[in-house]
């Protein structure tokens, strides 16, 4: 980084898909996960040793979207979603440090599109309304960069890796088809930030994903079974019929397709969709 050493930099949440690409990104940094710190705990927080830490890289999240939906996922996604970004918050309001938060395309509807950052914010789901009030909570900072970004691919669980090791079993799955967004590498949303970071780019909220067509899961699906030369096929089937099967379903947004035209303002040039999800399925082949 030109500006900031990266050794003061503080990644929460390391263990998971966007952690480990952040970490990667910053090898220099700390890296702390909930075993070593409770965000969601103010007492936690204010006890945490913060020498050094000029920046707070929040990639914690409750992202189970479905189980937030019951009583006690609802409270686990208030808390880690919500309550921890005031614990960061206020961390670093006291310390005069800046934080970087990484949002999602559940703040919306999905009603319009493609979604600007300036949105008005209208969340669905209980996930996303946690996830709506920790932005809320992130913008009340003036150092502040929101990273929103949707349909994430990374190392651990996701949509990608299931279709892959469905693809290599042989099994045939139902997919929705009119549900329509792009797929956001980890490596790209590590990328995305470390380009703010190293070029003091304005203050604010960035939609961060991949670039290219937008797509749907179904055609994702497909992308994953073609390139992974499966012997099974992918089913395409509507929103409404998926839900039919699944009642407890938390309700998602038709269309996530986020307006890059932001960050690109700021020079950052944005990976086309296809091109990562290659490389991955070329590493995913190998694992």
């Amino acid at each position: 980084m030109s500006k900031l050493d990266e050794s003061r930099i503080l990644i929460v949440g390391s263990n998971g898909q966007l952690g480990r690409a952040l970490t990667k990104q910053y090898p220099k940094a700390r890296a702390i996960d909930s075993d070593q710190l409770d965000i969601s705990d103010q007492a936690s927080v204010d006890s945490f040793d913060w020498t050094d830490i000029k920046v707070i890289i929040n990639a914690a999240g409750y992202t189970n979207v479905d189980a937030a939906e019951t009583s006690e996922g609802r409270v686990l996604a208030w808390q880690v979603n919500a309550v921890a970004v005031k614990n960061l918050v206020h961390a670093a309001w006291t310390r005069q440090l800046m934080l970087v938060h990484v949002s999602s395309d559940y703040v919306f509807d999905g009603t319009q599109t493609p979604h600007k950052e300036a949105e008005v914010l209208s969340p669905l789901s209980v996930y996303g309304a946690s996830k709506a009030a920790g932005d809320l909570l992130a913008a009340q900072l003036d150092e502040h960069y929101i990273i929103r970004t949707s349909w994430v691919v990374g190392e651990g669980k996701n949509f990608v890796r299931t279709m892959h090791d469905l693809a290599k079993k042989g099994v045939s799955p139902a997919v929705v088809d009119d549900q329509i967004g792009r797929p956001t590498f980890t490596t790209e949303i590590a990328r995305a930030i470390d380009h703010l970071l190293s070029t003091s780019a304005p203050f604010g909220t960035y939609n961060i994903t991949n670039d290219g067509e937008p797509i749907s899961w179904a055609d994702v699906a497909h992308e994953v079974f073609t390139k992974a030369n499966a012997e099974g096929s992918v089913t395409s089937i509507t929103t409404a019929q998926y839900f039919a099967g699944h009642p407890n379903s938390a309700p998602r947004p038709m269309h996530s397709t986020l307006d890059l035209g932001k960050i690109q303002a700021t020079g950052f040039a944005s990976a086309d969709w296809k091109s990562d999800l290659k490389k991955y399925i070329e590493r995913e082949t190998q694992r």
